[in-house]
């Protein structure tokens, strides 16, 4: 069987945890920061899990990490 390509974008984006569950930065957070509160920017600095629905899209698109 041949190697899986990695989509190279998605790796760039997403991280996997020790127990198999994908990481992701939170979006909205480089410009335009004047307008939200700073409780907004706050929880925009903190990273997220990716929701159970698209895990598994975003699992083929990074296979070996």
């Amino acid at each position: 069987m041949p190697k899986i390509k990695t989509c190279r974008s998605a790796a760039k984006r997403f991280k996997t945890t020790g127990t198999g569950k994908i990481k992701r930065n939170k979006p909205f957070a480089r410009h335009l920061m004047a307008s939200k509160t700073p409780k907004r920017k706050r929880t925009l600095r903190h990273a997220t899990l990716v929701s159970p629905a698209d895990a598994p899209s975003v699992k083929r698109m990074i296979p070996y990490s």
